[in-house]
């Protein structure tokens, strides 16, 4: 079986090969026989309610600084291709909320992997409180008395933005912080909407694991391990992936979730967990498969497009 298939994403020659999952479906994609094309979401267009994008042919290659050779611009309609892989990084934002909105026209007609009106309705840190039995104690708000009452319960607190990634402006607070005054009017100023306060899981020095699940199955595991110093364990932040295992408790976190990102059409999915707890559910662009496979797990990308070509066959 031979698919049309678009990928929409960043900027290609902006991306580190090495760690990211785009890459790694691009180069499977192709080595399937898959014909790949290439667009960023600004050259989306809908005209008279038929959605259109200015994509290139696009070759890969897994060699650093010369990974990919585009062809010829053209306009085409987005529902010509048979898949289009939504793989964007956030914000989530209203650009990445119009993106959904734009192809959700064309699914599923044309397959968009993960299904953009679930994406839209699924943002990873809002999401996995539909499971608050699997999480730690979790408060979303930008009210200063909400979070002065959750820090004076926990003490020890971490604060986020709710549609941040990748580890940004991720704060750690003590119950005795002197800087926690300061850190809200900064977070008052910086992000309109509200943000995620947690209660802090002290294990996260042992790793922040983040899990695949592919159609609601499991699929692979790699432990991210902060750097010293850092409370962030991702890996573009200075994490280093580490081989992994689940324990009982993930598998149960995995099959609680599962049925309900397959019912979404949430096709790719990476979960965080940290000492068993569920702290987000990632849908937009999960991160992890490149390392999963160097660190002789299984090959995701494959197993992804395995999942893609039984449901266009």
């Amino acid at each position: 079986m031979s698919l049309n298939v678009a990928v929409q994403m960043d900027p290609i020659d902006r991306i580190n090969i090495a760690g990211d999952s785009t890459f790694a479906l691009m180069l499977e994609a192709q080595a399937r026989g898959h014909a790949l094309s290439y667009y960023t979401p600004d050259t989306l267009a809908m005209r008279d309610g038929e959605v259109f994008a200015t994509v290139q042919p696009v070759e890969v290659r897994d060699i650093k600084g010369d990974h990919f050779t585009l062809g010829e611009k053209r306009r085409v309609r987005a529902d010509s291709f048979d898949v289009i892989l939504m793989r964007q990084d956030p914000p989530f934002d209203m650009h990445y909320v119009t993106a959904t909105h734009l192809l959700e026209r064309v699914h599923p007609r044309t397959l968009v992997v993960n299904d953009p009106a679930h994406v839209r309705n699924a943002p990873e840190k809002i999401f996995v409180t539909e499971f608050p039995e699997l999480m730690p104690p979790t408060l979303i708000t930008r009210d200063l008395e909400e979070i002065k009452a959750f820090r004076d319960e926990f003490g020890d607190i971490v604060v986020k933005p709710l549609y941040g990634n990748g580890g940004a402006a991720v704060f750690r607070l003590t119950r005795d912080d002197l800087n926690f005054g300061s850190l809200y009017d900064l977070f008052a100023t910086t992000f309109r909407e509200p943000w995620v306060v947690q209660r802090f899981i002290p294990e996260v020095t042992q790793g922040d694991k983040r899990i695949i699940l592919v159609d609601g199955v499991f699929a692979g595991a790699v432990n991210r391990v902060p750097s010293a110093g850092d409370l962030r364990s991702n890996m573009v932040r200075g994490g280093a992936a580490r081989e992994t295992d689940l324990t009982p408790r993930e598998r149960e976190i995995c099959a609680a979730l599962g049925p309900s990102l397959k019912e979404k059409g949430l096709l790719f999915t990476g979960i965080d967990v940290i000492d068993g707890n569920l702290t987000e559910i990632n849908v937009t662009s999960p991160t992890g498969i490149r390392a999963i496979r160097r660190l002789g797990g299984p090959d995701i990308a494959a197993l992804i497009w395995d999942a893609i070509e039984a449901k266009r066959s």
